[in-house]
């Protein structure tokens, strides 16, 4: 591909997982309110259900990611990603007319069976990216969550106030429109000689992630990758039940705070990389983004007030520049041909550890701020998933030394 279209088609992939991000987003504030209005509880028992909720979703993306990244090595991506939007927005119109708990569930399970436009976007980069440039590529990916997480949240907080049904309802119509944005513009990105025959066999949830094995030369890669996965989660998991438990914040105000999150994500994403990964090289930028991503989680625990907490961010955001190095170093050992089964690989390896991390971290996190503690601690989940990193970090670390002793 010319390096003109290359790069408007790089743009093309960019805004589509931007409004699908937006569409994530912007349900994040209300699902604590929405879950207690549901089950009639306080908010340490939602966080119970938020974890079942996120569970089924993770839950799905693991079986059925690796049969949408095998349908896009035969058939391309566009039309996978046009098939997937679709599954995500009768998701949405599911969980906003949920009358019940397992109405919602129901959505979220649809959603995640349709959950793949992520995998698939990161391997349509890979297919028109050349090796030096994929680091600094799948950085967008970085800055598309960064800015949805932005706008979603922030709108989803606006909107919460006319309701906790509101903000599901207009992502359904973002989905659609990011849909209708595909199927206008979106160019396919995967050469037909570097397709492969769908198989069964390969596309299996197990199967997929034993693909990994095919590549031992960055198997402690992909070790210290899935304990990220899995302290990530602290994150995504708690973040708004914590900041409602302890700083006694609202929707509105927990969609300004991941606003801000976002806005710090965007920054290191679009900006920062470009200059530390060419300067410092992925496997260094590595090592530096997973130092300050534990040092954030550490903050994050032991916040004494909710500006804290926001301000706190800014050290975990920095901790962004160790995603684009994770692919870089990863995608470079995989041939062109491969790369869908690869991201779906990733993608099955990420619900594989949300299978533990989510259950784990909104279980610490309702066990810590419920009655039958004697120590209440909401920020625990953080003090777990920091001391995860640190031993992601040691994987990294053992595995450079071993890199750099090889050369």
């Amino acid at each position: 591909m010319a390096g003109t279209r290359r790069q408007a088609a790089i743009g093309f992939i960019f805004i589509t997982l931007l409004l699908d991000v937006i569409g994530l987003g912007i349900i994040y504030p209300v699902i604590p309110t929405l879950i207690e209005e549901l089950i009639g509880g306080g908010l340490s028992k939602a966080s119970l259900y938020g974890g079942i909720m996120m569970f089924s979703y993770a839950l799905m993306q693991f079986i059925f990611a690796p049969v949408l990244g095998g349908l896009s090595d035969r058939y391309g991506r566009r039309p996978i990603l046009l098939v997937s939007l679709l599954g995500f927005a009768a998701g949405y119109v599911i969980m906003a007319t949920s009358a019940t708990f397992t109405w919602l569930v129901i959505g979220r399970v649809v959603t995640g069976l349709f959950g793949a436009s992520i995998a698939t976007g990161a391997a349509y980069i890979a297919d028109i990216s050349p090796p030096e440039k994929r680091a600094q590529n799948f950085g967008l990916i970085g800055v598309a969550f960064g800015l949805g997480f932005i706008i979603g949240p922030a709108l989803g907080g606006v909107l919460g106030e006319y309701g906790s049904r509101v903000p599901f309802y207009v992502s359904a119509g973002l989905t659609l429109l990011n849909w209708v944005y595909g199927l206008t513009i979106l160019p396919e990105s995967l050469a037909k000689e570097n397709r492969r025959k769908f198989d069964f066999r390969r596309a299996n949830p197990l199967g997929t992630v034993l693909i990994l094995r095919r590549y031992p030369q960055i198997a402690p890669l992909v070790g210290a990758l899935a304990l990220v996965y899995i302290a990530g989660f602290a994150v995504q998991g708690v973040w708004s039940f914590h900041g409602m438990y302890k700083f006694e914040w609202d929707e509105m105000m927990v969609g300004l705070s991941l606003g801000v999150v976002g806005i710090f994500t965007a920054s290191v994403q679009g900006g920062l990389i470009r200059v530390v990964i060419p300067k410092f090289g992925q496997l260094r930028a590595l090592k530096m983004g997973l130092t300050f991503m534990a040092f954030g989680l550490l903050l994050f625990a032991f916040a004494p007030s909710g500006t804290a907490m926001i301000a706190f961010s800014a050290v975990y955001a920095l901790g962004g520049i160790a995603g684009p190095s994770f692919q870089g170093l990863l995608t470079n050992e995989i041939p062109n041909n491969e790369q869908g089964e690869f991201q779906s690989a990733l993608t099955s390896l990420r619900s594989l550890t949300s299978i533990i991390g989510l259950p784990l971290m909104t279980s610490v996190f309702s066990y810590f701020t419920s009655d039958v503690t004697n120590a209440i601690f909401p920020g625990a989940p953080f003090l777990l998933a920091a001391i995860i990193l640190c031993a992601a970090l040691a994987v990294v670390l053992r595995f450079a030394r071993r890199t750099e002793g090889a050369k």
